[in-house]
């Protein structure tokens, strides 16, 4: 199924591309979400749109984006979580409470989309996170797990 993407998805490609996915994974997680539309010959004058926008755009996005790196990595963060005796968290900790524990220790708001983990979160511990903050800087993100 030809498709259009809205917005980001990291294994597709960026906002305003044409993608050709299988008909399920369009059907029950692209279009569900919002992440795409079907393609039309009007939604191509859509993406050129979108296209023309994202150049104008780029270049003050990667100067806001190279600072914003700066502040994130140097940035203190801890995400408190539930937690029993043993160390092991009661849940997971997920993208949403990274990007809430980084808006509360004074860094900027992220989107929990753009955060990418290695690995499940569930036990108390420091971990390391990608920030994807624009499609040529990429921010490591170091945060710590503690027991609330």
């Amino acid at each position: 199924m030809k498709l259009i993407l809205t917005h980001e998805v990291s294994s597709l490609g960026a906002a305003g591309d044409i993608i050709d996915v299988k008909d399920g994974y369009a059907r029950n997680y692209l279009l569900p979400r919002g992440l795409a539309t079907p393609w039309t010959k009007g939604g191509q004058k859509q993406v050129d749109a979108l296209t023309k926008g994202r150049e104008v755009r780029a270049i003050q996005d990667i100067e806001q984006a190279k600072s914003i790196k700066g502040q994130i990595e140097a940035l203190p963060v801890q995400v408190a979580a539930k937690a029993g005796q043993s160390g092991r968290l009661f849940g997971a900790v997920s993208n949403g409470d990274i990007a809430d524990a980084v808006k509360a220790a004074g860094g900027p708001q992220l989107d929990k989309r753009k955060i990418e983990v290695k690995q499940a979160i569930k036990s108390l511990g420091a971990y390391e996170a990608t920030v994807r903050l624009h499609a040529d800087v990429a921010a490591t993100l170091k945060f710590e797990v503690v027991p609330a």
